[in-house]
């Protein structure tokens, strides 16, 4: 598929120019390749080196991505810049990247591929971003420890729970990604069980002083699904085939 047409259509299917989001995002296409076309794609969290030294080998054309390439801001291309310039140069390997746009998306989304993993429906959405809600909110009377059982299920990773709020839950508040601090925010849209995956140090406290059980399930765990039904669906579209690099950080 040629690797313009591609683009258009991710740009299209995530409303990549509605959806406001952090500047060095840079939502989109963010690396061309050289031959313009795409055969087979990998899906990873971030697009750093080692995933893209992962994505060269597996013979990948097109890395799709959820963390992009300028989060660190402007840097001269030197160091790991410039061999991540040049392996994806020299391997025809393109980059594209959707953050809060994959975030915030109906059935492909973080969250929305979340919460289906977790059983549970979703009723309304919440927390605000430049106009675009990027959380879900559930309505489900749910044992606590059921919920975080779930979440280890879902997510394959650790999870830590603040025990601030009811032992069973009656609205759910999921924000993958880092939304700890948000847990107020989370209360004010009635939300008594707030799921994300990290949260500053002081986010443990607020959360037991409002009364909100806060369930961290990890930056990175929370936000492989996105990547991961976003390329499943390019493959039942287009026939692309796809794997997923699995790079965790441990955060």
């Amino acid at each position: 598929m040629h690797l313009s047409e591609l683009a258009s259509y991710l740009d299209t299917e995530l409303r990549i120019a509605q959806i406001a989001d952090y500047s060095n995002a840079l939502n989109g296409l963010q690396m061309e390749n050289g031959k313009g076309e795409v055969t087979k794609v990998v899906a990873a969290v971030d697009a750093c080196l080692p995933v893209i030294r992962a994505a060269v080998e597996r013979g990948a054309d097109l890395l799709l991505v959820h963390h992009g390439l300028f989060w660190s801001g402007l840097q001269p291309v030197t160091r790991s810049v410039f061999e991540k310039t040049r392996l994806c140069i020299e391997n025809n390997l393109a980059i594209y990247s959707a953050h809060l746009p994959l975030d915030a998306h109906a059935t492909l989304g973080n969250n929305a591929v979340l919460m289906r993993a977790l059983g549970l429906e979703p009723a309304a959405s919440f927390h605000p971003y430049k106009g675009t809600d990027i959380g879900l909110i559930a309505e489900a009377a749910l044992p606590r420890d059921e919920l975080v059982s779930r979440l280890k299920q879902a997510t394959g990773a650790a999870v830590h729970l603040c025990p601030g709020g009811p032992a069973v839950t009656q609205r759910i508040g999921l924000v993958t990604g880092g939304a700890g601090s948000e847990v107020a925010a989370a209360l004010a849209a009635g939300v008594d069980t707030f799921i994300t995956g990290e949260g500053p140090h002081w986010s443990y406290t607020l959360a037991e002083e409002l009364g909100v059980n806060l369930i961290y399930a990890g930056h990175y765990a929370t936000e492989t699904f996105g990547v991961k039904a976003l390329a499943q669906h390019l493959q039942d579209k287009f026939g692309l085939p796809w794997e997923f690099v699995d790079h965790p950080t441990g955060l």
